[in-house]
């Protein structure tokens, strides 16, 4: 594409150089430019794009959008300056890859706990509907066979405006988009043409980015507002959760139509009869599509609200009654997500990504439904997060479990016994609670592996389907449910040796 044909949009530019030159490719990395590329430079919180200049033209680097005139740049390189290079930049990735949203209806689900699980709800029942859907978000993008990690649960504009694209070159319908409050807060889904966005849950997270929770519940309204004003607009949805009083916030906030679902509070979609069971779960759901009882391998009253919202997305989109129960009870569960694995012992392991209260009491709750043991938590607060949290989930680890092993969970740069300290805070109401720290996590599940019994059900808290794990400037790569596996053979080794 032309570079003048990519500025053309832009009202306020001031061009310097040639502007008929080829772009073939554009990025806000410095690392990712190829000949003939675009270098956006984006003011970040940590690094800015500006200094990253020279890099980016040795790399290739044909011409250059920034917020300010730079000096001494290479004969060739063209600069095109405007007031506000964050605010450009989804005009100019959705020119560059032709809009590709257009082209796909595109669903969005945004809250704190749920947006993974209900993703791929949604993606099941329509791909299993014979809807070619793609999904974008924490663990990866993936359309059919195709599949690329992702590097934030929200990819920058750039990256996403390219998935989308990858995505209507796969034949793709749908495209189903984990939305997170730091991509709204950061503008990634600017120019993202949604037809239906999906509200979860509020509650207690990133109050390090947003500092409060107002501020944290304003961010998440700009996905029901940027759904637009127009007449074509107010045919769009939002699936909204009536059991959560953000919902009236955002209803408020919206031209599109709402359906809302939910379990204690009158819904449009309302599940009903909740009953649990070592299998999963089972439940009536009563809706203006009828009335059906819905039956589900996955675990927990947090996967019945994660399959109201999906069925009535879906539901939304033309799918039937039948099709929808026939892909939920089909519905394995996300890795990562309350994922059971498969110890050959007398007790359960579960891995899970729970990493803020809410999200904590959620699985320890659906754990305690099923369970005829004790339940045994492992659980860490990683460090460069919000420290508010750390103490309250330690009282809730210590309420809905009866034996707590408080480790570490990606310290990054801080002092690991420092997070565990802050998260022993926590616990002077609880004064007989059975605890105790081990600060290798590696050792903790270990430990917990050892020390678990006949019925018992050990809940590994945290980091899910993660494998990276930092420490300062180092990096380990290990999942949780690896040592899990590591941990169940060094016993039957040590059990081996002591018959012996």
């Amino acid at each position: 594409m032309i570079l003048k044909t990519l500025t053309e949009p832009l009202i306020l530019k001031t061009i310097a150089g040639d502007d008929t030159v080829e772009i073939t490719n554009m990025d806000t990395d410095s690392r990712n430019i190829l000949p003939g590329g675009l270098f956006v430079c984006v003011p970040g919180f940590h690094v800015d794009g500006h200094e990253y200049v020279n890099h980016a033209v040795q790399n290739g680097a044909v011409a250059l959008v920034t917020q300010h005139k730079l000096s001494s740049l290479p004969e060739g390189v063209t600069q095109v300056v405007v007031p506000d290079t964050r605010r450009v930049l989804p005009i100019l990735a959705n020119a560059f890859y032709a809009n590709p949203s257009e082209h796909l209806r595109l669903i969005g689900v945004t809250g704190t706990n749920g947006k993974t699980t209900t993703t791929h709800m949604i993606e099941q029942i329509l791909n299993d509907a014979q809807q070619k859907t793609g999904v974008i978000g924490t663990l990866y993008m993936k359309i059919g066979e195709y599949m690329e990690t992702t590097a934030n649960t929200t990819p920058d504009i750039v990256q996403l405006q390219r998935y989308f694209d990858t995505m209507v070159s796969h034949n793709g319908q749908y495209a189903v988009l984990e939305v997170s409050s730091h991509g709204l807060d950061m503008g990634r889904v600017r120019g993202c043409n949604f037809q239906t966005v999906v509200f979860t849950n509020l509650s207690h997270d990133h109050l390090d980015f947003h500092h409060d929770m107002d501020a944290y519940r304003n961010t998440k309204e700009l996905l029901f507002s940027q759904l637009g004003n127009g007449p074509q607009d107010m045919l769009k949805k939002a699936v909204l959760n009536a059991d959560d009083a953000a919902s009236i916030y955002y209803a408020k906030r919206t031209s599109a139509q709402v359906v809302t679902y939910g379990i204690v509070q009158e819904a449009d979609v309302r599940a009903q009869n909740i009953r649990h069971t070592s299998g999963g779960c089972q439940f009536t759901v009563k809706s203006p599509w009828g009335e059906s009882p819905i039956k589900m391998k996955v675990h927990g009253t947090h996967n019945v609200y994660n399959a109201l919202a999906a069925m009535t997305t879906c539901l939304l989109e033309g799918v039937t009654w039948s099709e929808v129960k026939a892909s939920l009870a089909q519905f394995s569960g996300v890795r990562g997500r309350f994922q059971e694995i498969d110890t050959g012992r007398n007790f359960q392991v579960v891995v899970d990504y729970a990493h803020n209260p809410d999200g904590l009491r959620a699985t320890l709750q659906s754990a305690r439904e099923i369970t005829n043991g004790k339940i045994i938590c492992v659980i860490g607060c990683r460090g460069e997060r919000d420290r508010l949290k750390r103490p309250i989930m330690a009282g809730i680890a210590a309420t809905y479990s009866d034996h707590v092993l408080f480790t570490t969970d990606n310290p990054f740069s801080e002092d690991p016994e420092q997070i565990i300290s802050e998260m022993l805070g926590g616990l002077s109401s609880f004064p007989n609670c059975n605890w105790e720290v081990v600060p290798n996590r590696k050792e903790a599940i270990q430990r917990a592996v050892e020390m678990a019994g006949h019925d018992d059900r050990i809940m590994i808290t945290g980091r899910g389907h993660e494998t990276r794990y930092v420490t300062g400037k180092q990096i380990d790569i290990f999942s949780d449910e690896e040592i899990v596996h590591r941990s169940l053979k060094m016993s039957e080794e040590v059990g081996m040796i002591t018959l012996e």
